[in-house]
């Protein structure tokens, strides 16, 4: 570390070590424990949802950000989980209705490795192929299990869904389920962050930028892309486990293709160049939603004007934004700073 950077705040110092998500994701971690004290049920219940939603956001762009790969059928890993998640909750909720703590974790923990299965079986089709035909692939698969949900009425009560979701009384509290929701995001999002900083996750960032050249270089490009497949939809399943005792319930539309369409919007507005971008996508769009269907009908007209003027105006999302103008002031203090010591020695030099 520089002398300069030892002598700054602790925020310039985080982005030094670790770019713009340090910074960003401490600020949101302080606003995030105080969201609880906010007036109201209301703004406990939309910082779960930023949270929930988030998550599922930053595991699909394990594919997006690190891999070069558009997923959309990433919702479908989404609600595999939790359906998987559901269907144990009411399996082991008693007669009387009312679940135990012990119960309902059960019940979540079988989430997660549900979804890594699904993915596993989907991913080893989609790995074989890249940009659009990755896309469609996906998005084909997720409609395919969105259909099977949909129809199969027996096992899954089709387009009713799974009601009564109903979790034990010390997390019906908003606050309680709120920090509790918060500490898996944080514990699923410090993982992610050590996978995306390990040597598997910079040979991710090789096949993003040049899968011949990672391949020349002996990277087994399918097992690798395999692995990450299995990994987000993983993340996605911890996301929709949560997210079931959360609405009290899930349906099919979890699995659909609008759904995927959350994470790549989120994405895209927070920025998929950085690892903290989709919280802050999350965060933006969940809270818009909230705010502008308060006073209009017409939130998709602003959510489609908000990712028109992204794309055009601001490729990278918000974080690349800003990212782009604190390297630029940086720059530009580097540069002065140089003609500045060129002019103080050329002054020593002169008699």
């Amino acid at each position: 570390m520089t002398a300069n950077a030892k002598g700054a705040g602790p925020l310039a110092r985080l982005y030094t070590a670790f770019g713009i998500s340090g910074p960003v994701a401490l600020l949101l971690l302080a606003a995030a424990l105080g969201v609880p004290w906010l007036p109201g049920e209301f703004w406990t219940h939309v910082g779960t949802e930023v949270l929930i939603l988030g998550l599922f956001a930053m595991s699909f762009n394990l594919l997006y950000g690190y891999m070069g790969q558009i997923s959309f059928g990433h919702a479908a890993f989404f609600g595999v989980g939790a359906y998987a998640t559901a269907m144990l909750f009411t399996v082991l909720k008693p007669a009387d209705g009312q679940i135990g703590v012990v119960d309902f974790l059960l019940s979540l923990l079988v989430g997660p490795p549900v979804a890594a299965l699904a993915a596993l079986v989907v991913g080893f089709f989609c790995v074989r192929l890249t940009g659009i035909y990755f896309a469609i692939l996906t998005l084909a698969f997720g409609e395919l299990l969105f259909y099977i949900v949909f129809s199969w009425y027996s096992f899954t009560k089709g387009d009713d869904g799974i009601q009564g979701l109903l979790p034990p009384p010390f997390f019906q509290d908003s606050t309680n389920f709120y920090f509790f929701t918060l500490a898996i995001v944080v514990t699923a999002a410090a993982l992610m962050w050590r996978i995306t900083e390990s040597p598997f996750g910079y040979a991710l960032r090789t096949l993003r930028d040049n899968q011949r050249r990672a391949a020349f270089l002996g990277t087994n490009v399918r097992v690798h892309m395999l692995a990450n497949f299995v990994i987000a939809g993983s993340f996605a399943g911890v996301a929709g486990a949560l997210w079931g005792p959360f609405s009290r319930s899930v349906n099919p539309g979890l699995l659909g293709w609008g759904e995927s369409g959350i994470a790549v919007f989120m994405t895209l507005i927070g920025g998929g160049g950085s690892f903290i971008g989709p919280m802050v996508g999350s965060v933006i769009y969940t809270l818009l939603q909230a705010v502008v269907k308060m006073y209009t009908v017409y939130w998709p007209l602003t959510i489609g004007t908000i990712i028109l003027l992204i794309v055009l105006f601001a490729p990278g999302g918000v974080l690349g934004l800003i990212d782009q103008r604190i390297r630029g002031a940086r720059s530009a203090e580097r540069v002065g700073r140089e003609e500045d010591e060129a002019a103080a020695a050329a002054a020593e030099r002169q008699p």
